[in-house]
């Protein structure tokens, strides 16, 4: 019913900037985009979220540095990464919430986008 496919990726030096992006097919009724992020080894955090009244949420460790944004015309959410530092390498997943008939909301996810953040 809904597909996220993310773009963006790739590498950066320390201080550089992405911006990653992710784009919905699918329902045009979406209660809140996502990011999270996942190095090898580690377990996946969220980093930024936006809900559909506009309040926006980021994990301590990128606040200041990343911005998440959405466009309604093409139905794709952004995230902005400027000061990137070598932790900040991992893969990028979208998520998103979807209203359903049951009440219950939809959760779907992106197919990931990788960042390298390196010399």
């Amino acid at each position: 019913q809904v597909q996220l496919v993310e773009s963006g990726g790739g590498l950066a030096q320390p201080g550089g900037s992405l911006r990653l992006s992710c784009a919905a097919a699918g329902s045009p009724f979406i209660n809140d985009w996502s990011w999270y992020r996942q190095a090898p080894g580690d377990q996946r955090e969220m980093v930024a979220k936006i809900t559909r009244d506009g309040r926006r949420t980021y994990s301590d460790s990128v606040k200041g540095r990343f911005t998440i944004s959405t466009d309604s015309a093409k139905n794709t959410a952004y995230l902005h990464m400027n000061s990137l530092k070598p932790a900040d390498a991992a893969v990028y997943y979208c998520n998103v919430h979807v209203p359903t008939t049951t009440g219950r909301p939809l959760e779907v996810w992106g197919q990931g986008t990788l960042v390298t953040v390196s010399s």
